[in-house]
């Protein structure tokens, strides 16, 4: 569960936009002005005939995936960047990114010939690294994540007096990023629709949202962020800006713990709803565009078409008009077995369960004859002593709601069935691990944790560990990010405990309990 905790408004950094938020009608006039047509296109906007079919509904993407950039960072990069004074433009800006917004700027800068000095994790991929400098950025790695960056871009924008350039919370950012509802207006002809914007910042859901409700009241506004990394949500439900303590690290493009002072402001007015999804429904959604574009969008681009999904369903929609922006596709290419993996699970076509059966000749295919005629997408087992055997199988589905209908026909036919589909753990680590178990690992302690995506960092955790501890238990997986997801077992004595939750506080990486997970229980304890 994400934690989070209050921080006032006033307690801005120094670097933040000034305070003055404009209105609905001066953030129209700044849209109407903008200059991002020098180095953005007008995107055009696609019917999705297969989405469109499946819903109900008139699905359409507003493709900013195909800016030069492949996102709409650009927008407002170079809008803010645009209105620099000739002074300004001589010192150089300054940012901090991992990604679309530093490429952005990057290019931007080239354009207008300004020096740019972009902060960056330095767990940040070579591709992205590589496409600042390509432009003839200076590219500055400090840190494990974005936070880390902007500190310490903060710290040199004042050591070096360049211009900061935020990648959401001003306002000419904002209004840069406006221009996306000036061409809805002019491509979508439907009277009323709702438009499905992804959420990080803000700074898009802002200017989109204050430009069309001034000029469109009618239309509806839905922002669309990760379970995990829901910051916006949390604040507008609270009334105040919240800071997240953690976020999720799979849709990166949007992974902020604090949203800003101007996009608060605007969303809170402007925006009508709020939808939350999961990381499985992210994977359907981007299999959902490129079953229909033959594009591959990042987690991000593909966010709000997870919410449109995730909304017309909770809300029975038929025979309406809806538009998610396809907001980038800067994805590397190693995520995509990852997205893959977990697309069908997102659709809720596969079911992923742990089932026990009897442990001789023939069970398999007694198993099979159970299931029907329903494909078996996976099957993990390993021979064990005694009477009974648990499997780690995959089923797909051709309708999400059969799952339970399944589980009890199992049930139904002698099978005692676990449920892991909605298991996070079981997904990532335990999958890949079926077979391992070991009662003899006594006292052991059972850890997910995120490790930074960079050299000695699994030297770091080692080193951390206490010498009388012994590792019973180790799985890495990274999909293309900046984080690796680690399962760990720690054989830790109850009298050493207060030791071990120490070395965790210490060691600073993500890490929560896995212990009483049920898949741990099933097939490793």
């Amino acid at each position: 569960m994400t934690q989070t905790t209050r921080t006032p408004a006033a307690q801005a950094p120094a670097v933040s936009a000034p305070l003055s938020t404009p209105s609905g009608m001066e953030l129209v006039q700044q849209v109407l002005t903008s200059r991002v047509y020098d180095v953005a296109i007008e995107t055009p906007t696609q019917a999705a005939p297969q989405l469109s079919a499946r819903l109900g509904c008139t699905v359409l993407f507003k493709r900013e995936d195909q800016q030069p950039i492949h996102s709409f960072k650009l927008r407002g990069a170079y809008n803010k960047m645009s209105q620099l004074s000739a002074e300004e433009r001589a010192r150089g800006v300054i940012c901090a990114s991992a990604g679309n917004h530093a490429q952005g700027v990057a290019f931007s800068a080239e354009r207008l010939g300004v020096r740019a000095v972009i902060v960056m994790p330095a767990t940040t991929p070579d591709i992205k690294v590589n496409a600042c400098r390509a432009r003839g950025a200076e590219v500055v790695l400090h840190g494990d994540s974005y936070s880390d960056a902007a500190e310490y871009a903060e710290a040199l924008q004042r050591e070096l007096g360049l211009t900061y350039v935020h990648p959401y919370d001003d306002p000419a950012v904002i209004a840069g990023q406006g221009t996306v509802g000036l061409e809805l207006l002019r491509q979508v002809q439907a009277d009323s629709y709702t438009v499905f914007v992804p959420v990080g910042g803000g700074g898009l859901i802002a200017g989109i949202a204050a430009f069309l409700k001034t000029l469109k009241p009618n239309l509806r506004i839905v922002g669309v962020e990760p379970e995990d990394s829901d910051a916006m949500t949390r604040s507008v439900q609270a009334g105040e800006r919240v800071r997240l303590d953690t976020v999720g690290i799979f849709v990166d493009g949007v992974a902020v713990k604090q949203v800003g002072e101007h996009t608060f402001a605007l969303a809170r007015e402007y925006v009508d709803e709020w939808v939350t999804v999961t990381t499985d429904e992210v994977c359907a959604a981007i299999k959902d565009v490129f079953d229909d574009t033959r594009a591959v969008m990042e987690p991000a681009g593909a966010l709000a078409v997870a919410g449109l999904k995730r909304y017309a369903r909770d809300h029975a929609l038929q025979g309406e008009t809806l538009v998610a922006l396809t907001c980038g596709a800067n994805v590397n290419f190693d995520r995509l077995r990852h997205i893959a993996e977990r697309a069908e699970i997102g659709e809720q076509r596969e079911a992923i369960l742990a089932v026990t059966i009897p442990e001789r000749p023939g069970a398999f295919r007694a198993f099979c004859a159970a299931i029907g005629q329903r494909n078996v997408t996976e099957f993990n087992y390993r021979y064990a002593p005694g009477d009974n055997a648990r499997i780690f199988v995959g089923i797909q589905l051709d309708d999400k709601s059969k799952r339970r209908a399944l589980v009890e026909q199992l049930e139904g036919a002698g099978y005692p069935v676990t449920d892991l589909t909605e298991d996070e753990m079981a997904k990532v680590h335990v999958r890949h691990m079926v077979g391992g178990r070991a009662p003899e690992a006594v006292d052991e302690r059972i850890y997910s944790f995120e490790f930074p995506e960079r050299p000695g960092a699994l030297m770091a955790f080692l080193s951390a560990l206490h010498s009388d501890w012994n590792i019973s238990l180790f799985h890495y997986r990274n999909h293309g990010s900046a984080h690796g997801r680690v399962l760990a077992g720690i054989q830790v004595p109850d009298s050493e405990l207060s030791g071990l939750r120490q070395f965790l506080d210490d060691l600073g990486y993500p890490a929560q309990s896995e212990s009483e997970n049920p898949a741990y229980k099933l097939f490793l304890k």
